[in-house]
């Protein structure tokens, strides 16, 4: 018996993949053919995809929300401080200090008014800091992010219907937009 006998029915096949060729020989290594054993495990990937190097638009997006949602705290905590300012006036006006009714309602608005605007401020300092860690926050702004928009849209439908549509709807936006794919990935990224 010949291995080398191309008819020999009990020899090494010609030319087929998988085999190592007689040129080759069985010690040989085998170029471009899969050998025995185990196969091959599969490249090392970054979890959630490829680790993103610039910040993706939508959380750029949820970003521009955040200072958005700055600029209407400063104006509402201008328009509540303007009236309890006008409120206080109003208390001291001859004409009214007669009607005890108005006189309760102005004694309990400007306490509650004043109130409003430190919330107010107070609301905005809170996204103003969170607006300014999108680029060196970690996982915990993120989930920082998610409960502040989830308490926005909440605040924007119960006390505030009227005047919190615009923040309930820039909320949602930002707990979609952060709570995404592209937002877990920006703020799961590994920073050297």
């Amino acid at each position: 018996m010949s291995y080398g006998d191309p008819n020999n029915p009990y020899g090494q096949p010609q030319g087929q993949p998988g085999y190592p060729s007689q040129e080759q020989g069985y010690g040989a290594p085998q170029q471009g053919q899969p050998g025995y054993g185990y196969p091959q495990a599969p490249a090392v990937q970054q979890p959630y995809g490829a680790v993103p190097q610039t910040m993706p638009g939508t959380v750029s997006g949820a970003r521009a929300m955040l200072w958005v949602i700055v600029g209407l705290q400063v104006v509402g905590a201008v328009i509540f401080a303007l009236g309890a300012v006008g409120l206080n006036a109003a208390k001291n006006d001859e004409s009214l200090k007669d009607d005890s009714s108005f006189q309760q309602l102005v004694d309990y608005s400007t306490g509650k008014l004043w109130a409003l605007v430190v919330f107010a401020i107070a609301w905005g300092v809170f996204a103003a800091v969170l607006a300014t860690k999108f680029n060196s926050g970690g996982n915990g702004v993120r989930v920082t992010l998610l409960v502040f928009g989830i308490i926005t849209a909440v605040l924007g439908l119960y006390p505030f219907t009227l005047i919190g549509i615009v923040h309930l709807v820039l909320a949602i936006l930002i707990a979609c937009f952060v709570g995404g794919s592209k937002g877990k990935a920006w703020f799961n990224r590994p920073r050297y």
